[in-house]
Parts: C-alpha cells; structure tokens; sequence
C-alpha cells in the first residue's frame, strides 16, 4: 500500500536526518530542476537559491520572463519543503550543498513526481546538436490531439533568438504560460512549471510544420501538430459561453468560508456593476485573472465581484484551506464562494449554473450590468504571457466596466 503523504513528510523530515545526521547547506545561485515525466523524458526548470541571514532560504522559479518567489521553504537537517505560492502543489525531498532529490506533490489528485535539482547548470536544455537551427519565431495554427474526438485548437506564438525560444500556446481556455527552451537543430523543446501545472512540449520542426508531444506532468500526454499562419486567430472569446434560451440572469447561492450564503440577490449586488468569476485556486490562468481584478479593484470601487470556486480538494475544509490562501497571498478583499470540492469537472459545474450553456473553461467571467441582466460572458483569460493579447484584453475589459459603470 502506497504511504500516505502525511508518512511520506514524516519520513523525508525525519528518518532521513537522522540516518545522515547532517545540516548542508545549499548553495546560492542558479540550479536546475529536473522531472520524471513520461516516456523517459525529462520536463527542466530554473530555481534561484538565496540565502537570508537568518540562514532560511528564499528562491524563485524562472520560466522566461516570469519569476514566481517562494518564501515558504521549511528544512530540518537534509531535508526540505519547498512550497509553491498559492497552489497546493510542492516540493520535498532531501539535500546536499549542490543536489536536491525528492517528488513533487499535488495531494488533492494523488499525483507525485520524481525530480531532481542539480547546482550551478544555468542551461535549462542540453544542446544535443551543432547543427544549423531551424527558426519558430511567428504564429503556429496548432491542433491538439489532431484526428481525434478530443481535438481542440491552438495558436502557437513564440520569439526566437539564437537557439533559445519563448512564447506561448493560446487555446479558446486560456494560454499555458510562459514557455521557456531551446531550438535545437530541428528540434524544438519548452517546458515551464509553477507549481500547478508541470508543462513540456517537444518537437520535430519544418520550414513550415511541427509535430510534436505536449506532457503534463507525469499523468498526461497528447499529440500535436501546427502550421506556419501569420494571419491566424482563435475564435472570440465573447462568443463562446452564453447564457440559454429562457434565462437573461444568472442566479446561485454558495457559501463562504464563514458560512455566508452570498447570491446576487443580496442587497450588496443590487443596481450594481457585477462581475462574477468561475475559478480554482489550482488554476494559473485563474490566478493572473485574480491578480488583474485585485489591482482594478483598487482603482474602481464601484465595481462588485464574486468569485465561484471549483476546487480539487477532496474536502470542503482543505477547499476553504486554499481560498483563504489565495485571498492572503494576493490580498484578495472580494469574496470567494465554494461552488463545488472534490472535482473541477466542467459538466458538473455547469449543472450548478444551468441557465449557462456550458462551462468551457477556468476562468470564465461573466458582466453583469445594474439591472441584474447579463451582458457578457469571456471565456478563458489571456495572460501576461500572451503579450499583445494581455494589453489587448485589459482594454477591452476597461472600456466594458467603463460603460457599464455609466449607464443609468
């Protein structure tokens, strides 16, 4: 029988200290980060040790352009936990001054992952060949699982310089995040991890195609291919959800972690500007939504948000758990409801929200102008890894409020 995790931390904690009976040390500056995925291939990342002078430890993961900083990194002896901002998802294993090896962990969905961190290797791929390498920079029409009842459209976007690329996929549910690797010949390999999700894509390149493998994690893989098109475009986001025939409104009633039952009905939300937020904290792209709504919130007050939460968490207290989390890491003041634990299944979250046609993705945010009546319903969010497309949304989404806000 597999330890629980409650075991699994006692022992990396415990028994492992007291068989080494050692305190390393580990050493500041850049290591990189390995994971066991799937078909013997390894998903990297960047870490940033720093050292503080009360001898704990700060680092930062770093995946192109963004940085994500840990400060919650617990040792004892040669042990360690290294726990991710936000998301449940952590790190722990044991240490030397220049390795770390251990699993990272997502106890909600039972998922481990073997990894290893190894000091002083900047590169975040090996180079394998010296051969001339083909070029990605542009835009990709991508079809994931092509051929297939499970196949869903993408947009590839990447900027190459030298041998190394970033960029992203766009799909109609969101982007995932910022991609960070290398051009390898006429291989193309990008990876990103922040806790929630462990991404890496491979692929073989052309001029004008690419066929490759998206993995996430250790429990999860699917074929894609992509084409060059310069003048390609995901449908509208606006278009997607809606709300059925027979209903303008859209009505619920979940509780917050005190035991308030919140519904739009409440005199908080009357001839008011709503905007409501179906959401996860295990989400990314839930989280640069949040982020984005939080700093709005500071400049437009008259403006009211509720945000429904379909969480993981196999019970109702560890789903409370990480809402509270979230709301304290990144100083959320609106409130979060617990719409549905145990599961993020979108079929059964949209039966808790019948009058939409269904629920595509997380996030999905819905306007709701003064009178009650829905006006708009976005589905996905385009983050700041998306670059234009970040600025583009934040506009539209500005000029949205804007004019919902001035209405009579």
């Amino acid at each position: 029988m597999r330890l629980s995790f409650a075991l699994l931390i006692i022992f990396m904690l415990l028994v492992s200290c007291e068989e080494k009976n050692r305190n390393p040390i580990l050493k500041e500056g850049v290591w990189r980060v390995e994971l066991d995925v799937m078909d013997f291939q390894v998903l990297p990342f960047n870490l940033r040790v720093n050292k503080k002078k009360n001898s704990s430890y700060t680092m930062q993961i770093i995946n192109a352009e963004e940085v994500i900083e840990i400060d919650e990194i617990v040792t004892n002896g040669d042990s360690i936990i290294i726990k991710t901002p936000v998301f449940e998802g952590y790190l722990a294993g044991t240490f030397t001054d220049k390795e770390i090896k251990g699993q990272f962990i997502k106890e909600s969905l039972d998922r481990i992952v073997p990894f290893k961190a190894i000091y002083g290797i900047e590169d975040r791929f090996d180079s394998e060949t010296k051969k001339n390498n083909k070029d990605v920079s542009g835009i990709w029409e991508t079809y994931f699982s092509p051929h297939s009842n499970e196949e869903y459209i993408g947009k590839g976007i990447f900027l190459q310089n030298k041998n190394r690329v970033t960029g992203t996929f766009r799909t109609t549910t969101g982007d995932y995040r910022y991609l960070d690797g290398i051009m390898d010949g006429d291989s193309l390999k990008l990876s990103a991890f922040d806790g929630a999700h462990a991404f890496l894509f491979t692929a073989k390149v052309t001029d004008s195609s690419m066929t490759g493998i998206f993995y996430s994690g250790n429990h999860f893989k699917e074929p894609f291919v992509s084409i060059r098109n310069d003048g390609y475009e995901l449908p509208d986001p606006d278009s997607l959800t809606f709300i059925n025939e027979g209903y303008d409104r859209l009505a619920f009633t979940f509780p917050e972690s005190n035991g308030n039952m919140v519904s739009l009905n409440d005199d908080e939300y009357q001839n008011k500007v709503v905007i409501v937020q179906l959401m996860g904290t295990w989400c990314p792209n839930c989280l640069d939504e949040s982020k984005f709504l939080v700093n709005y919130l500071n400049e437009n007050e008259n403006l009211k948000v509720i945000g429904l939460a379909f969480e993981s968490a196999k019970t109702k207290e560890k789903a409370f758990k990480g809402i509270e989390r979230l709301k304290d890491r990144i100083g959320l003041t609106y409130p979060i409801l617990l719409a549905q634990f145990g599961s993020v299944d979108k079929v059964e979250a949209q039966q808790k929200l019948p009058m939409l046609n269904h629920v595509l993705s997380f996030p999905t945010t819905i306007f709701i102008d003064k009178k009650g009546k829905v006006r708009k319903i976005h589905t996905g969010f385009n983050g700041p890894a998306t670059g234009d497309k970040f600025i583009e949304f934040k506009k539209n989404f500005n000029q949205l409020v804007t004019d919902l806000l001035n209405e009579k």
